[in-house]
């Protein structure tokens, strides 16, 4: 079993940074691919970026691809999501996803394990 909390979260205006945390407790955090996901109102959760085991290992979401950094630091049983130059369609609720597996997944379905989620607001 995992638990994940997100923090981070909060209103920016565009072009501003934020950096997204989330912590695990549990066993084996080094086991886990993460994720973040994204869910805007009235819209379907998407997938933002995921990271396999080895934090060399990343993926992105093509509209976040050079502006957004996902890390992990397997010591702290953290995973990360730096965003920068935040656009106001960045605004969602975004959410951090634990997979028992080693590449990173683009897929929801491939997650075992969520978090509650933190809020991002982007104001233009």
């Amino acid at each position: 079993q995992v638990q994940l909390v997100e923090s981070g979260g909060g209103l920016v205006q565009a072009g501003g940074s934020l950096r997204l945390s989330c912590a695990a407790s549990g066993r084996q955090f080094s086991r886990y691919a993460m994720g973040w996901f994204r869910q805007a109102p009235g819209k379907e959760r998407e997938f933002v970026a995921a990271i396999g085991r080895s934090s060399g290992n990343t993926d992105y979401e093509d509209s976040v691809k050079g502006r957004f950094a996902i890390s992990r630091d397997n010591a702290k049983n953290t995973v990360y999501l730096q965003m920068n130059s935040l656009k106001p369609e960045d605004t969602a609720v975004y959410y951090c996803a634990a997979a028992d597996r080693r590449w990173p997944s683009i897929l929801i379905n491939d997650y075992n394990y969520w978090g509650q989620g933190t809020q991002v607001t982007v104001s233009s």
